[in-house]
């Protein structure tokens, strides 16, 4: 099985057998390093009136001798621009007012030992009466950006990561995060970097990429995982910011926990069998060209599902056994009665050394239904063929039963993980549909907006990609209506430098 025929999830695997080898200096074609240990000077791109031209599918060469995360519009793009008065081609929704932003891998010396491994980088698009106002990118300053230190300089924790998973806004801040550490605080009209973001003092652990805003209360839930005791702590932050609960939670061993999830009633966790190994960490940290990663596949550890109070009290939680699995990303959860009904994006297993290359195993898209009163857990396939990643939902429906969830493709391709259209499934009926942006064209992770505060369908809004050609090495920021995502977008907007193909974003009102 080619890289690119696993969902976007698993290519955290790909270096233990692609590019681990290569040299980690391959310079990109037509680039310019800028210092790393400074940001480099903003380019004021002006506006362009020229539309995207038509280029018939072509193939993009590939070279064996570069990890395919550092070239193609995997590649990181070497300057800091700013781009006024962008081109349109369509029309803006104009109840779309705010800022865009997403966040990426982008190594400023185009080396890096794995996709997830480059410093942080934001792209940031604010829109408003119909116009795509501004688009700028910026490096996250992080204490390894700062420093020219790259990846493995020490172990990650605190201010020393990366911040190059997520972004998101709340209690008025815009914070960026990344698997381990602290999140670091964004200026939203500029994208400049505060600095690193303890809650005044609370956060002593790491920080999720993924936490969750309950919409009923304007509360995040987070959580962090560490490589030592504890192994996994719970917190809640108020609608002001303010970290108002913190607890452990009791786990056996570290183990790699990317997602979670909520209900109005529920804290639900996976604990599954990628299980970290110090001594690994530090050969790899020693040597990150050398692809020994410090997490192994051991399914005699099983999978189980965790369900507490959302509250907190981790001495109540309870946890359910499912079979040996793998899950970097969940579409939502909720209460039914004494049911937890968990939608997730999973995989059979990860870096298991019996499936090709140790990528990571079949993907499919599950539904976990757990009976909270029997002790039961009822595991069903929702869908196989192409089933989706980097999946998206109305933040108004986070933790409550709904509908649709939208997510993004995948395309089979031997080199590199080729991601391909938008998906939205319908939960309910088990149908779908999908947005095939093009043989060269490629979506990434859908963010929805919703359109009318009183209209409270779950499909009521934009969906938010950034799309990328390769066939004219153009992206755009592609806006789709979120009832009709087939019909394709309403509007595009052209933006005037590459957009590498990143993780995940948020959207910031601009009343808010």
């Amino acid at each position: 099985m080619g890289a690119g025929s696993l969902p976007m999830a698993a290519v955290l695997a790909a270096c233990a057998e692609e590019g681990a080898g290569a040299p980690s200096s391959t310079p990109m074609p037509t680039t310019t390093t800028p210092p790393p240990s400074t940001s480099a000077a903003a380019t004021t791109v002006p506006p362009t009136t020229v539309p995207p031209t038509t280029v018939p599918p072509t193939t993009v060469p590939f070279d064996p001798a570069t990890p395919w995360w550092l070239q193609g519009n995997y590649a990181p793009v070497l300057q800091e621009v700013d781009a006024f008065d962008l081109t349109v081609i369509g029309a803006l929704p104009p109840e779309l007012d705010g800022l865009y932003v997403k966040n990426s891998s982008n190594p400023p010396r185009s080396d890096s030992p794995h996709w997830f491994f480059g410093d942080g980088m934001v792209h940031g698009l604010q829109l408003g009466g119909g116009a795509a106002q501004w688009y700028r990118n910026r490096y996250v300053h992080t204490v390894p950006y700062l420093g020219n230190l790259g990846f493995g300089q020490g172990a990650p924790s605190g201010a020393n990561n990366q911040s190059n998973v997520s972004v998101f806004w709340h209690g008025g801040r815009l914070l960026t995060s990344g698997e381990v550490g602290f999140p670091f605080e964004l200026q939203p009209g500029d994208l400049s970097t505060v600095g690193a973001h303890d809650f005044a003092g609370a956060l002593a652990g790491s920080f999720t990429a993924h936490p969750k805003i309950d919409p009923a209360t304007g509360r995040l839930h987070a959580f962090g995982y560490g490589f030592t005791p504890p192994f996994l702590e719970y917190y809640i932050v108020e609608p002001d910011g303010t970290m108002s609960h913190r607890e452990p939670i009791d786990l056996p061993r570290s183990t790699m926990i990317h997602d979670f999830q909520i209900t109005e009633t529920d804290v639900v966790f996976w604990d599954m069998p990628l299980v970290f190994d110090l001594q690994l960490a530090i050969e790899y940290i020693n040597d990150p060209s050398s692809g020994v990663l410090p997490y192994q596949w051991q399914p005699q550890f099983g999978s189980r599902i965790g369900i507490m109070p959302l509250a907190g009290g981790a001495a109540q939680i309870r946890w359910f056994d499912i079979d040996p699995c793998y899950v970097f990303h969940s579409v939502n959860a909720f209460r039914r009665g004494p049911e937890v009904v968990v939608d997730v994006c999973r995989l059979s297993s990860m870096f298991d050394p019996s499936t090709a290359g140790g990528l990571g195993g079949e993907s499919s898209l599950h539904r976990w239904t757990v009976d909270t009163v029997a002790g039961t857990v009822t595991d069903d396939v929702l869908e196989t063929v192409d089933p989706g990643d980097l999946p998206g939902r109305d933040p108004r429906r986070v933790g409550r039963d709904y509908r649709y969830g939208f997510l993004t493709g995948n395309r089979e391709n031997a080199h590199t993980v080729e991601l391909g259209g938008l998906i939205k499934h319908d939960f309910v009926s088990g149908t779908r549909e999908v947005w095939e942006p093009g043989p060269t064209r490629h979506a990434t992770e859908p963010l929805f907006v919703p359109t009318d505060p009183t209209d409270l369908a779950d499909d009521a809004g934009w969906l938010l990609s950034f799309v990328h050609d390769d066939a004219t090495d153009q992206s755009v920021l592609a806006v789709l209506d979120a009832t009709d995502v087939a019909a394709g977008p309403v509007a595009e907007v052209v933006m005037l430098q590459r957009v590498p193909y990143g993780f995940h974003g948020t959207w910031v009102p601009s009343d808010s």
